[in-house]
């Protein structure tokens, strides 16, 4: 008797995968234009250098983890995938269209929404979906608070302690960490929720045990 593991290869949805790409093309490129172009991306002190080394690799990280250590053993998180590309070309598309300034709620909203799309992917990445709500809320709310305070922390080495808005940091941190604390909660509630109703089960990394039984060797 052996037991084989196989990889069970589920199809993400084309649109999932196009919105994937579309995102990670639009990062590439308006990361570029901010770079080459001087005044591009309403970035001028506000962390460029920092946002162009760290949003690439963040949004390529799960591409190059899956194809050097997982291809062989699990689908690709296409899910997963796209939610932390969509986090970082949320923000730099905010900047380029100028919302953070134009638009007062917006910060808000970013450490709300993406702080909760972050922590959907770390528990499709590193969760069954037959786990029970108490741990997904664990790992979700551990991982939202630990990304908004890392943020938080990034963000202040990366400009805010020269910038004039470190007057008001304090608050404004306090803001975006509860905010970023309640949308791992949110997140993590949704992807127990989707779980249960027998969603996102074709667009998580899948493994499951493939047993060949024989009746003997001649």
């Amino acid at each position: 008797m052996s037991s084989v593991a196989v990889a069970t290869r589920y199809p993400a949805p084309p649109v999932l995968r196009s919105a994937d790409i579309a995102a990670k093309t639009g990062l590439v490129l308006l990361l570029g234009l901010a770079i080459l172009v001087p005044g591009f991306g309403n970035m001028d002190g506000k962390g460029l250098v920092p946002r162009a080394i760290g949003y690439p690799v963040a949004a390529f990280a799960i591409p190059f983890v899956w194809f050097t250590w997982w291809r062989q053993r699990a689908s690709f998180p296409w899910a997963a995938d796209f939610l932390v590309t969509f986090a970082c070309f949320s923000d730099i598309f905010g900047n380029v269209m100028n919302l953070y300034d134009s638009v007062d709620s917006f910060d808000n909203i970013v450490h709300f929404v993406n702080t909760g799309l972050l922590t959907a992917a770390i528990i499709l990445l590193t969760m069954h979906r037959s786990t029970s709500l108490g741990a997904v809320l664990e790992r979700g709310l551990a991982f939202g608070v630990s990304a908004a305070l890392v943020w938080e922390i990034a963000e202040y080495f990366a400009f805010l302690r020269w910038s004039p808005e470190r007057l008001g940091a304090y608050a404004d941190t306090l803001s975006d960490m509860s905010l970023g604390a309640l949308g791992s909660v949110l997140a993590a509630f949704w992807v127990h929720s989707m779980w249960s109703r027998g969603h996102l089960t074709e667009v998580a990394p899948q493994l499951e045990l493939a047993h060949q039984t024989g009746a003997g060797r001649r």
